[in-house]
């Protein structure tokens, strides 16, 4: 392979892999995304054809995606800290989505914005301050070790 930068390489690979379609479907927030593995298969033969490899260490509780040159051992990368979690399967679901989504940010794949479509159907929620009559229980809930805000999250807006 003749001697070019990373980031010919990248921009190589980026011109060939277009849009990603969304291949799967999360039935609980009824929305779509790239699946780990598919993603992957699509990405790295045309990483693989420009020599260059997709690494995703845990580093210092980080999920890091490197893309590194074969050759040169120029790399880029793209990082998202872990959140401290005491479930192997919630820390689990965490480390695959933050797989896909720092390999798709270090990519800046193009893809249908469905998640941006859901937002913009202005779904209004209450707002949880410590004026609000549930600040207490939900506050309670935290400091008695349920890490899991995603059901607060869910219905109502953090102040």
């Amino acid at each position: 392979m003749e001697n070019k930068s990373i980031y010919t390489r990248l921009d190589l690979v980026k011109r060939q892999l277009g849009k990603i379609s969304k291949d799967s479907t999360n039935p609980f927030f009824k929305s779509k995304y790239f699946d780990i593995n598919q993603l992957l298969e699509h990405v790295e033969p045309l990483l693989q054809s420009n020599g260059l490899l997709c690494l995703q260490p845990i580093l210092d509780g980080k999920v890091t995606t490197v893309i590194m040159d074969t050759e040169s051992k120029e790399q880029v990368t793209s990082e998202i800290q872990l959140p401290d979690l005491s479930d192997p399967q919630k820390l689990g679901s965490c480390i695959t989505y933050y797989r896909r989504y720092t390999l798709c940010s270090l990519l800046a794949l193009q893809a249908e914005d469905d998640d941006g479509n859901r937002v913009n159907k202005k779904i209004t929620l209450p707002e949880l301050n410590p004026n609000h009559e549930k600040w207490g229980a939900a506050k309670l809930s935290i400091e008695n070790g349920n890490t899991d805000v995603i059901q607060i999250r869910k219905k109502y807006i953090l102040q």
